[in-house]
Formats: structure tokens, C-alpha cells, sequence
């Protein structure tokens, strides 16, 4: 009975509010408020308060039961305000490998003319996280989820909540955004990089090694995705640039990971031992070439074409062997 009547609620959540792509602004229709704890505790000594007041006729007693319940109802208009009209932007998240935390940063817009107090965030499970947002301003907040499985990962229905002012009353609402992290396979594996001798146009023999190249030829400013086994350590501690340097003679070698190496392999083994390749290789300061079951990408290096193969990775179809 608990399950049927927990997944009717979700159904009902589901309706009143959709998934979202774009920011959202927090309407008092979809505003929710209840007492806390604290709240019901708050009512029941107002309720002893009143029957003495009766019983013995005292005014001060009145005095002091409206003064409270004036309080309270005051306490209840502050907590739902201070969650209407409130905007929320999608959490945006970097990519993280599977088995890591994976942070989504939500964005909270405030556009009155006072500051909100307590404003907490949270997932279905997990702790949440509270943040103060100035008047006219916005305040950020990071969220943690753990990825357990390649793919996008979708964080799921957020509850927005506040207790402020007093902690009586807690006004909520529920946003979902259709923004996923993406999530590369776990680096796992036990074969090395399959480097090959490749024969040059002129007949002689290239052995693939990390350099590629045979003769030093000077030195040149750092570019992002230069190998760090290239740097000129000493030269670059005598300025203030990072120095490089650079090789001629042999062209760079490339590198193929082909899956159909690794056609023995599970396919999350494989996708995995494909996944510590591409690291390695661009580690290491290789041209690398991803195929995967009909996909190619064809053989280069740096931080773009890293993330390009390893998002094919990530979104490779389990359909496909």
C-alpha cells in the first residue's frame, strides 16, 4: 500500500511539474507550506495558552496568545515569500568518469528588492545544501551525485525548500531539468597502448615511441596540449614561459585503438580499456585514432580531441558489439 500510494504521489509531482530545459520561475501555484516540528509544538502551547487564558480569565494571557499567534501567522508569510519568484537555472556539470561524484552548480536569481535567507536545495536523497541570496543578485549552489554508470546521468526531481524565518513553517517546491552530465567510462585495463613499428615513405622504419621524433630542433612556447614529457624544465626556470621542445626528422606516429582488438573483452571492459588508451596516449604525447564498431575518428591529440573520443565512449549504444 506505501509503494502504490508513493508512486501515485510521483505521478502527481510528475503533472504539476514537468521537466524543464530552461529556467524556471517559482510561482506561488507551485508552492507548497506545512508546519515543521517546531511548528506543531508552537500551535499546541498557543492552544494551553488560550485554555488558560479562559480558565482564569486573563487578559495578559489573551494578550500574549494573540501576540504569539500574530507572530506565528507573520512567520508563515515570510516563508512562503521567500521562496516566490525566486528563478532557477539548470545545474550545469563537467564531465566525470563513472564512479565518481559528479557536481551539478544550480543558479538561483533573486529579483526583489530584499534579500532571501535559507534557501535549500536537495536531491530525493541526500543532505541539503542552504544559501543566502542578496537582493537583485544570485547565489550559486553545488550539488553531489554519485555516477555510477557511463552515459548521461539525469540528477532527478530537486526539492527547493526554506524553514526562515523562525523554523515554524517550511515552504517547498519541486524542479526538474532535462541538463545531464555525461559520464566517460571508468579507465580500467590491463593491456598497454598497442604501438606498432610503422614503415616511413622513404622506406625506413619509425619505431613509435613517445617522442615521434629524432633530432632536437629548439625551443618554443607552450601550447595547451603539448606533452609534459616535451617541457624544458631547466630553460622554462630560467624566464617566466614555459618552454618546449621541438623535434624534426620523423613524422609523429600514430596510434589506432581499435575495439576489434578487444573483441573478447564484455563491452563495458572493452569501452573501458579504450577509455585508459585515449589517457595514455594523450599523456604521452601520441597522434591517436579512436574506431569504434563503425564510428572513426581520425588520429590527433590535445584536449578537443580527447574529450571527442571520449564522449563517443560515453555514448556508445549498448545495441552495438
Amino acid at each position: 500500500m506505501a509503494a502504490l500510494l508513493r508512486t501515485q504521489f510521483d505521478r502527481w509531482i510528475a503533472r504539476r511539474h514537468p521537466v524543464h530545459a530552461q529556467p524556471v520561475t517559482i510561482s506561488r501555484q507551485r508552492l507548497y507550506i506545512l508546519p515543521s516540528g517546531y511548528g506543531y509544538f508552537f500551535g499546541l502551547t498557543l492552544f494551553v495558552l488560550f485554555l488558560w487564558s479562559i480558565n482564569y480569565n486573563n487578559s495578559m494571557g489573551f494578550i500574549l496568545t494573540f501576540l504569539l499567534a500574530a507572530i506565528g501567522l507573520n512567520a508563515m508569510w515570510r516563508c512562503h515569500e521567500n521562496l516566490n519568484r525566486l528563478a532557477l537555472h539548470p545545474g550545469e556539470a563537467a564531465p566525470v568518469f563513472a564512479g565518481e561524484q559528479a557536481h551539478f552548480v544550480y543558479r538561483i536569481v533573486n529579483p526583489s528588492a530584499y534579500a532571501r535567507y535559507g534557501i535549500g536545495l536537495q536531491w530525493q536523497t541526500g543532505e541539503t545544501s542552504y544559501v543566502d541570496v542578496p537582493a537583485h543578485e544570485s547565489a550559486s549552489v553545488s550539488l553531489a551525485l554519485l555516477a555510477p554508470r557511463r552515459g548521461p546521468l539525469l540528477p532527478g526531481r530537486l526539492r527547493v525548500a526554506t524553514p526562515f524565518p523562525l523554523g515554524l513553517f517550511r515552504a517547498w517546491t519541486w524542479q526538474e531539468f532535462s541538463r545531464a552530465c555525461l559520464v566517460y567510462p571508468k579507465p580500467a585495463g590491463e593491456l598497454p597502448l598497442p604501438i606498432t613499428v610503422e614503415a616511413s615513405s622513404d622506406g625506413h622504419t619509425l619505431a613509435n615511441n613517445a617522442a615521434g621524433r629524432d633530432d632536437y630542433a629548439g625551443l618554443r612556447a607552450y601550447v595547451l596540449g603539448d606533452s609534459p614529457r616535451h617541457v624544458a624544465w631547466k630553460a622554462s626556470a630560467r624566464g617566466s614561459t614555459l618552454l618546449v621542445k621541438q623535434f624534426a626528422g620523423q613524422s609523429v606516429p600514430k596510434i589506432w585503438l581499435d575495439s576489434q582488438r578487444l573483441s573478447a573483452l564484455p563491452l563495458e571492459a572493452r569501452l573501458s580499456q579504450l577509455c585508459l588508451w585515449v589517457l595514455k596516449a594523450e599523456e604521452e604525447g601520441y597522434d591517436y585514432g579512436l574506431r569504434l564498431a563503425g564510428t572513426e575518428f581520425a588520429p590527433g591529440h590535445g584536449p578537443e580531441h580527447r574529450n571527442q573520443c571520449l564522449r563517443a565512449l560515453a555514448l556508445f549504444d549498448h545495441e552495438k558489439k
